[in-house]
């Protein structure tokens, strides 16, 4: 079974990639896959996320061991134990810069004579110069206990006597 995945990178312009792997590789093939088909070097911090309809980050698979018992690294989770139960994902790389990537299993095939596997199916737009920048704003207290000022910052009250 061969795999067909859309790539959107997380920019104002239109900017993606189709790649197509077996249903075999590892996800440490995908990220290669991945790293070359938008021209990065491929030897920063990379991170894929299970991800439901709304994008919500979910589980991860790292490239690199976290020192986490229950996780789980590229090199050893294959493609076929996530796909097709989870259609989409988040692929983020460089963690200093944060490229951010939509990634979604659009369509499954079988192979084709001839066919080399990783495979860039189609290119379109161009990678920006430097990753679009995140802005990540505060959490409002979801209880109300808390009043966060224009900063993100909640107002310090000093702790009563019973606190220690």
């Amino acid at each position: 079974m061969i795999y067909h995945f859309r790539l959107i990178l997380d920019t104002k312009e239109d900017v993606f990639r189709d790649i197509a792997l077996e249903e075999n590789a590892t996800f440490e093939d995908f990220h290669n896959a991945i790293t070359q088909a938008f021209g990065f070097g491929g030897s920063e911090m990379a991170v894929f996320y299970e991800s439901d309809d709304e994008w919500q980050q979910g589980d991860s698979i790292s490239l690199f061991d976290m020192g986490e018992d229950d996780a789980r690294r590229m090199s050893d989770t294959l493609l076929q134990d996530v796909f097709p139960e989870v259609s989409k994902m988040l692929y983020v790389y460089d963690f200093l810069n944060l490229w951010t990537f939509f990634v979604e299993l659009i369509e499954t095939d079988e192979p084709k004579p001839g066919n080399s596997y990783p495979l860039l199916l189609f290119s379109h737009g161009e990678v920006p110069e430097e990753a679009p920048e995140k802005t990540f704003e505060a959490e409002k207290d979801p209880w109300g206990e808390n009043d966060f000022d224009e900063n993100g910052l909640d107002d310090f009250e000093e702790p009563s006597d019973d606190w220690y």
